[in-house]
């Protein structure tokens, strides 16, 4: 498969749930755009450039361009909670539970790195309504992880003393895979994922060191 028909099977996963073509190509369209030039200095009209759009033809589906913004943002928003989710209600222990919030979080930050990049450093240019909306999705997934801390911090897999603290400094190295990760770069999302995964249970190892759950695989 070549550099374009991975990029477009990519999109199609990515905004899959955004219908009807059009409103799709937009998006991903914007999401480029924001990445490249940030969301001020991003016009209506460039965003519909590049979708192969006229000015007039983007209202059609998203009367303004921070509408867009918002779009993309609970979408990215909405799936990390997923994530997330998925790793908070899974069987086996505490260790498990956050390898596989780590490794999945952080692989999909390099994955989508444009759309993490949007949706993680664009968050003040949502309007007051809309920023309510994604700051309450950014608080469940926060309390998710946060409660698998507690859990290994309860039965002695993890050293945390200040559970909250440690929540955001697992969410934060994450999240900055978004701003530094290329994919052209010597790791592959997968690798990001793993690494990250075992360097955050060296960090939160049981008392004595040895993080409980085998260390690295």
């Amino acid at each position: 498969m070549g550099a374009a028909a991975e990029q477009a099977a990519e999109e199609r996963e990515e905004w899959g749930g955004v219908t009807p073509d059009a409103a799709r190509r937009l998006v991903s369209a914007a999401v480029e755009a924001f990445a490249e030039r940030g969301y001020h200095a991003t016009t209506t009209r460039d965003i519909a450039g590049r979708a192969g759009m006229s000015p007039a033809a983007l209202y059609i589906h998203y009367k303004t361009k921070e509408e867009l913004l918002y779009r993309i943002s609970g979408i990215g928003h909405e799936k990390a909670l997923r994530i997330m989710g998925a790793a908070a209600e899974a069987e086996g222990s505490a260790t498990e539970r956050l390898r596989d919030a780590v490794r999945t979080f952080a692989r999909w930050h390099a994955e989508h790195h444009t759309t993490a990049r949007v949706i993680q450093y664009e968050l003040q240019a949502l309007s007051p309504e809309h920023y309510t909306e994604i700051a309450d999705l950014r608080r469940r997934t926060d309390r998710l992880l946060r409660q698998i801390i507690q859990d290994g911090a309860d039965s002695g897999e993890f050293r945390a003393d200040d559970v909250p603290g440690t929540t955001l400094a697992v969410l934060s190295l994450c999240v900055d895979v978004a701003r530094w990760f290329s994919s052209d770069g010597p790791r592959t999302p997968d690798e990001v994922g793993t690494l990250y995964a075992d360097l955050v249970l060296r960090m939160g190892g049981r008392p004595g060191g040895r993080p409980r759950g085998g260390g690295a695989r």
